[in-house]
């Protein structure tokens, strides 16, 4: 059975900006703090709400660092690592671990449509040249691209690969994954609204976006 990174709602951090669109990491200290008190098990770093997209490499980099250095080890901290290109995920991802991340989330190839067995090239390319723990994250509304569960099946033989945060809206595909991978996935819900379907059916936890939005300005 492989570490599981984290059981529960993890949530999806904001990255807060100042008046000049700069980050304001005095402030991101700030709901992290908040976000640990309030009894979050993990702090998930530069993913979709963290507005990792907008970001620049300086920016990117630093907002990780800062959440590791912060949490101080209280609770896990997943950087968003992921990239439509291969090699700048695999820098990403190193820059991430160098910082002492607990876990690298990675979203599916965007724009760029690959195949199933692109993605699990992608994949397997990125996990061997990482020592992190990776969550892949499959959101097709966003990327153009789904993850298949025969797909998860073969990404889950990998022994880096630990989990998937799931935000296809499929609970029938979420079943059959479940059932293929076993204990060798740990899959968080990606979609707020499906959470108790996903527990369910075995599912270890929430990536949480609501959460972020309660936070202490």
């Amino acid at each position: 059975m492989k570490k599981i990174l984290f059981t529960g709602a993890g949530v999806a951090i904001v990255t807060p900006f100042d008046e000049d669109n700069k980050v304001n990491y005095e402030l991101l200290e700030n709901l992290i703090d908040f976000q640990i008190e309030n009894g979050t098990d993990a702090i998930i770093i530069c993913g979709t709400t963290g507005e990792a997209s907008t970001l620049n490499h300086e920016e990117h980099s630093q907002a990780i660092k800062v959440a590791v250095e912060h949490t101080a080890g209280r609770v896990p901290v997943i950087a968003g690592t992921g990239s439509n290109d291969t090699d700048y995920a695999v820098t990403l991802s190193n820059e991430a671990e160098a910082a002492g991340v607990d876990g690298l989330l990675v979203v599916t190839p965007y724009y760029n449509k690959t195949s199933q067995d692109g993605l699990i090239a992608h994949y397997n390319y990125l996990a061997d040249r990482v020592s992190t723990p990776i969550i892949t994250y499959n959101v097709p509304s966003r990327t153009g691209l789904n993850i298949t569960p025969e797909t998860y099946y073969a990404l889950s033989r990998n022994p880096k690969i630990v989990g998937a945060k799931e935000a296809n809206g499929d609970i029938s595909a979420l079943a059959k994954t479940i059932c293929l991978c076993g204990d060798d996935l740990a899959v968080y819900s990606g979609n707020d609204d499906q959470i108790t379907a996903f527990m369910s059916l075995g599912a270890k936890g929430v990536i949480f976006v609501p959460s972020a939005q309660n936070e202490r300005i």
